[in-house]
């Protein structure tokens, strides 16, 4: 990786700071060439940081490090795009972003969707939980719930009232999670199979 740390008087590049699992962009800071070795070296974020005049590992005092994921430089070789596994919010001031947005994706809501099947999963003594009621039934009954909301998908795909194919969508998904969880399964473990044949293509 080539980086022109010369092409500025003062020796800093740009560093775009992005959650390696959202996308979502949580800063923008300034590396020099030294502060950028010791982030390889310590795979934790560091930047120069122009107020303090110093090199300022993120989270040295908050302990919300910035944990490396990947660097890439642009097609200038003067701008860094670093990927990275915050912990803990990002901004000083206690938000996921410097922008004060937060740092979710649809991804994470299916994780706490699992999260809450798992639940339901472990405690199947709840009376009051569909879900356990079905965990209750065993293997097949969760099966056959699932062909029935496939079916029922197929067939409003076949009308022209989106609502209730979305609807049904849903209903499908929900209950294709916990069929995952009832075979000891989670949807990572689809993605990292279709992450593998996309790799192949």
């Amino acid at each position: 990786m080539k980086i022109d740390f010369n092409k500025n008087p003062d020796g800093l590049v740009p560093a775009v700071i992005q959650d390696a699992e959202t996308k979502n962009v949580l800063m923008l800071g300034y590396m020099n060439e030294e502060a950028f070795r010791k982030t390889q070296e310590t795979q934790k974020v560091t930047f120069f940081s122009r107020s303090k005049q110093r090199l300022w590992t993120k989270g040295e005092e908050s302990g919300n490090f910035l944990h490396l994921v990947n660097m890439q430089v642009d097609c200038d070789n003067d701008t860094l795009l670093v990927l990275v596994k915050p912990q803990g919010p990002t901004c000083h001031k206690g938000t996921d972003t410097c922008w004060g947005e937060k740092n979710v994706s649809e991804m994470s809501f299916l994780t706490q969707l699992e999260t809450v099947i798992s639940d339901r999963r472990s405690n199947p003594e709840n009376e009051k939980s569909y879900v356990a009621s079905l965990f209750r039934s065993g293997i097949n009954k969760i099966a056959q719930k699932v062909g029935e909301e496939a079916v029922e998908t197929v067939i409003e795909a076949k009308d022209d009232n989106d609502d209730l194919f979305l609807n049904e969508s849903a209903d499908l998904l929900f209950h294709y999670l916990i069929l995952l969880q009832a075979k000891g399964f989670t949807l990572a473990d689809v993605i990292e199979i279709l992450k593998s044949r996309h790799s192949r293509k």
